[in-house]
């Protein structure tokens, strides 16, 4: 992930995504511009047509290849509303002296607007009647009151979407959108590798894994972890305080 030496604030991102001009400049964030285009023009298969609708409090994900896009979606609204409320916070200069670090987390809450944006637009254009609500964050204030706290829960957070891809690609019967979480997971692993070499230097691909305990983050085999939405899920959970329910997603 580049440092980039221009902030960009939320607003100008949200802005953005409004602007095709300024959209293209920003996509070159996430790599997804061309994403964007080829997600709108896949559609999603016919067997994604049936709306199941929500329970009170009670967020269903779907089936199919859209509850996949859903699932993501939910994932990515949960990352960018913590670094949202991290690069919001009164006290980020004192909390991140470092002027390179306060640039670092910033690019990254950038880019996961991008993400949620994407997916929101994305399922919108192919199955509107079928995406979930916007969500809302559960984040504890521990989770925001020190560095240490604030590189924890990214460490957790950015394991646990990478994973999460990891886990779900497999399930994807569309190829567009295989080729597309492929891009974004590689994204996130940038992220995840960021956070950890802030929090000790030199450990961007090395240490626990943060979501499993004695799990490496990435095995004997140069593999990284992968886990099942409903493993996922439940990890997630305590963050969102809607109850996701994942019980249609497929999980084959």
């Amino acid at each position: 992930m580049a440092k980039n030496t221009n902030s960009v604030p939320e607003q100008e991102v949200l802005q953005g995504l409004n602007n095709p001009f300024n959209r293209r400049s920003f996509l070159r964030y996430t790599g997804a511009g061309m994403a964007v285009s080829a997600l709108l023009l896949a559609g999603c298969d016919d067997d994604d047509d049936t709306t199941t609708p929500n329970t009170t409090g009670t967020v269903n994900l779907g089936s199919n290849d859209v509850g996949i896009l859903n699932y993501a979606y939910a994932l990515e609204q949960l990352e960018a509303a913590f670094y949202t409320a991290v690069v919001a916070l009164p006290n980020f200069s004192t909390l991140f002296p470092s002027a390179v670090e306060r640039q670092v987390l910033t690019d990254i809450r950038n880019h996961e607007v991008a993400h949620r944006e994407f997916f929101k637009a994305a399922i919108t254009a192919n199955a509107a009647n079928q995406i979930i609500p916007s969500l809302t964050p559960n984040l504890p204030a521990s989770a925001l009151a020190s560095r240490a706290s604030i590189l924890s829960t990214a460490k957790t957070f950015e394991d646990l979407g990478v994973a999460a891809y990891n886990g779900a690609g497999k399930l994807l019967t569309n190829a567009t959108f295989l080729g597309l979480a492929g891009k974004i997971v590689s994204v996130e692993a940038r992220h995840a590798a960021e956070i950890r070499d802030m929090i000790e230097n030199g450990t961007f691909a090395s240490g626990d894994s943060g979501i499993i305990p004695g799990r490496m983050i990435v095995d004997a085999n140069g593999l990284d972890v992968a886990l099942t939405p409903a493993q996922v899920l439940a990890a997630a959970q305590p963050f969102i305080m809607e109850k996701l329910n994942g019980s249609n997603l497929p999980t084959t």
